[in-house]
C-alpha cells in the first residue's frame, strides 16, 4: 500500500519531503525558544542529550583519522605495482579518467593531467577524457593547447563537449553523464571489455597520488564484487592550504581531516569529490544523473538501489590533494568558501529521492537501507544545526523561563554544557596533530613567525563554523524549502 501510493505521487511526495527535512532543521534550531515557554526541562535534556552525542562523534572521528592516518602512512610505503603485476589478467585493466571542466584555469588542468603522468602504473593502460560545456568559450582553446601537450601521452584523450538539453541541470553530474557515454561509444567501438575498465570522476584540481592507478588495480582485480563497489581515496584540501586565509585554512583542514577518518569507516564511507567505479556498473545504471548537482551520492544511491546491499565504497589509503576554495582577496576568498559549502550542503536534496526509493525499491533489505537513510538524515540535518544548539542551546531556556533558571538543572545547565564541550578540545587536538603530519611542508614564502598562528587560529573556530559551515548548510535547506532551486556555481581557482 505504502509502495503504490510512493509510485502514483512521486513528484508530490519528493516536495513533501523537500520541505519536511528543511523544516526539521528549523524546528531543531528554534527549538530552545519555543519551547522553553512552556517546557524548558525538556529542551535542557535535549541540549544535554546533543552536547553528548558531539561529544561521542568528536571521539568517534579522532579514533577512525587516527587509525585512518597509520593506515594511509603504511599504505604509501607500499610497492603496489610490483604487487599488481604478479595479478592475474592486470593487462585487461584499463583507466579512463574523466575530468569534467567549465572555464577552469589551463594551468589548474595542466597539472591534473600532469599529476596523472607520474602515476608508476602504464601510461598506455589510462585513457583521459576532457569533459568541455557548449557554453566555455575559453574551451576551444584550452582543448586544443591541452591535446597538443598530452594526446600522444596516453591510450586516449578524448574530449566531449556537453550542450544541455531540455530537463538537464548545469553542472558536474550532467556533463559526466555525456562523457561517459561517450566513452564507452567509444571502448566498444574498439573491442575492449567494459568489466575491465575502471572510469575515475576526477575534479579538475584533484591531483592524485602517483601509485593512485597501480593501488586501484590491486584492489579492483582482488575484489570478486567489483561491480558492485566504488573506490575513494582521502580527499584533503591542502594543495594551497598555506596561501589560504585563516578563515579558510581552519575550515578546510577539518574537513581534510574528517575525510580522513571516513576511510575506516566502512558503513558511514560514501564516495565524494573524485572517485572510481566500474565503467561497466556507470553503463548498467544509466550513468550519472543529468537533473541533479551534487552528482557523487547521488551515483551511488542511484547505484545502491538498482544492484542492492552489495554496493559500498572500498577505500584506498592514499591521499588526493585538492585546492581549497580562494579568490583574489579575502572577502572573496570566503564567498568563494561560502558558494562551495552551499553547494555541497544542497546534497539534501537527495534525500527525498532516497526516501522514495527507501519505499519502493526492494533490492536491498530493510535493515541496511535503513541504516543508510538514517545516516544520511543525520548528517544534513547535523550540518546546519550543531552550531545552534552546542554554542546557544544551553543559555536560552533560563534566559526565557525565569522559573527554570531558579532550579538546580536550570543553573547548572551551561555548566555541564560547557564542561562536556571542553573535554572534546582533546580531540581537537588530534585533528592538530594529524593535520600537521598529513598537510605538505612549510613553502618559504610563509613565514616563521606565522607559525604561531596555525595554533592560535583555533580559538576562530566557533565563528568560523557559523560563518562557513552552519549558515551556508541552513541557507541550502531554506532555498530547498522555498522551492528556489540552486544554480550550479565552479569553484573558482587561482
Amino acid at each position: 500500500m505504502v509502495k503504490s501510493f510512493f509510485e502514483r505521487y512521486p513528484e508530490g511526495i519528493k516536495r513533501f519531503f523537500e520541505i519536511l527535512i528543511p523544516a526539521i532543521s528549523w524546528a531543531v534550531i528554534t527549538m530552545p525558544i519555543w519551547l522553553s515557554f512552556s517546557h524548558p526541562a525538556v529542551v535542557a535534556y535535549f541540549v544535554v542529550f546533543f552536547v553528548v552525542y558531539w561529544f561521542y562523534k568528536s571521539a568517534f572521528m579522532a579514533f577512525h583519522a587516527l587509525r585512518a592516518y597509520l593506515t594511509l602512512t603504511a599504505h604509501v610505503r607500499v610497492d603496489w605495482f610490483t604487487l599488481v603485476k604478479k595479478k592475474k589478467d592486470v593487462e585487461k585493466v584499463h583507466h579512463l579518467v574523466i575530468i569534467p571542466e567549465y572555464k577552469e584555469p589551463i594551468h589548474v588542468l595542466r597539472q591534473t593531467i600532469e599529476t596523472i603522468l607520474k602515476q608508476d602504473f602504464p601510461h598506455t593502460q589510462i585513457s583521459i577524457c576532457l569533459a568541455t560545456e557548449v557554453r566555455d568559450e575559453m574551451a576551444k582553446e584550452t582543448v586544443q593547447r591541452l591535446k597538443k601537450e598530452f594526446e600522444s601521452r596516453f591510450a586516449h584523450f578524448w574530449v566531449t563537449t556537453h550542450g544541455l538539453t531540455p530537463g538537464e541541470v548545469a553542472g558536474k553530474s550532467s556533463n559526466m553523464a555525456y562523457a561517459a557515454r561517450a566513452c564507452v561509444d567509444s571502448f566498444e567501438r574498439l573491442g575492449y571489455d567494459l568489466s575491465y575498465i575502471t572510469v575515475t570522476s576526477c575534479d579538475a584540481d584533484a591531483l592524485l597520488h602517483p601509485k593512485y592507478f597501480s593501488y586501484l588495480t590491486y584492489r579492483f582485480l582482488s575484489d570478486p564484487l567489483r561491480e558492485f563497489h566504488f573506490y575513494q581515496a582521502s580527499i584533503m584540501f591542502y594543495s594551497n592550504i598555506w596561501s589560504i586565509p585563516l578563515p579558510g585554512r581552519v575550515l578546510n583542514t577539518i574537513s581534510s581531516i574528517f575525510n580522513l577518518s571516513l576511510l575506516s569507516q566502512d558503513s558511514r564511507l560514501i564516495n565524494f569529490s573524485t572517485y572510481t567505479l566500474s565503467l561497466k556498473t556507470a553503463k548498467e545504471v544509466g550513468y550519472w544523473g543529468v537533473r541533479v548537482i551534487p552528482e557523487d551520492y547521488h551515483m551511488f544511491f542511484k547505484t545502491y538501489f538498482h544492484k542492492g546491499k552489495e554496493v559500498r565504497v572500498v577505500p584506498i589509503f592514499l591521499p588526493i590533494l585538492v585546492q581549497a576554495a580562494q579568490s583574489s582577496s579575502f572577502w572573496k576568498t570566503l564567498i568563494n568558501q561560502y558558494e562551495q559549502q552551499k553547494r555541497w550542503a544542497w546534497g539534501v536534496s537527495d534525500v527525498p529521492e532516497v526516501i522514495v526509493n527507501y519505499f519502493t525499491r526492494k533490492t536491498v533489505p530493510v535493515w541496511d537501507k535503513t541504516m543508510r537513510l538514517f545516516n544520511l538524515l543525520e548528517s544534513h540535518i547535523v550540518w546546519p544545526t550543531n552550531w545552534f544548539i552546542l554554542t546557544l542551546g544551553s543559555t536560552i531556556p533560563p534566559l526565557i523561563n525565569q522559573n527554570f533558571a531558579r532550579t538546580a538543572f536550570g543553573h547548572n545547565l551551561s555548566l555541564y554544557s560547557s564542561f562536556i564541550l571542553t573535554i572534546c578540545i582533546v580531540f581537537l587536538f588530534v585533528v592538530v596533530y594529524l593535520d600537521a603530519r598529513s598537510k605538505p611542508p612549510r613553502p618559504q614564502e610563509f613565514a616563521r613567525w606565522k607559525i604561531p598562528l596555525l595554533y592560535i587560529q583555533w580559538i576562530t573556530l566557533p565563528v568560523v563554523s557559523f560563518f562557513l559551515s552552519a549558515l551556508p548548510g541552513l541557507d541550502a535547506h531554506t532555498r530547498l524549502m522555498l522551492g528556489k532551486r540552486l544554480e550550479y556555481r565552479v569553484t573558482e581557482k587561482v
